[in-house]
């Protein structure tokens, strides 16, 4: 699988960004989908995740009610929707896909490029 993530940018605090990432090949219904982020200086944390089929969510503490993780399996695309953007989001956001239901990074073997997402306060 190859992840292609899209929809980085700049934005004031309290605005919102929307984030893409399409996957290629035909199995994307079969994996968990999750976003990962990397502050400048800090090391790669979980962000949101979502299973096949869509039904379950689950969500980093720090982004819980701001941030919804969606998918489209007819369109091997997986979105976050980012509301009330604060400075502290700033980082490079990756997606990423895995076989299992975790939120451990280690267990994504599929990872896209990133994109930058930038919060000015």
């Amino acid at each position: 699988v190859q992840l292609q993530a899209s929809g980085g940018g700049l934005v004031q605090a309290g605005g919102s960004l929307s984030l893409h990432c399409a996957a290629s090949g035909r199995t994307f219904s079969g994996y968990t989908m999750g976003w990962f982020r990397q502050a400048p200086g800090r090391e790669r944390e979980f962000v949101a995740a979502i299973w096949r089929n869509g039904e379950n969510t689950y969500y980093a503490d720090s982004v819980k009610g701001r941030f919804t993780i969606s998918r489209d399996n007819a369109k091997n695309t997986v979105y976050l929707q980012m509301n009330s953007l604060k400075p502290d989001d700033t980082a490079v956001y990756y997606c990423a896909a895995t076989n299992s239901w975790t939120i451990r990074q280690f267990e994504y073997y599929y990872w896209g490029q990133g994109t930058q997402v930038t919060v000015s306060s």
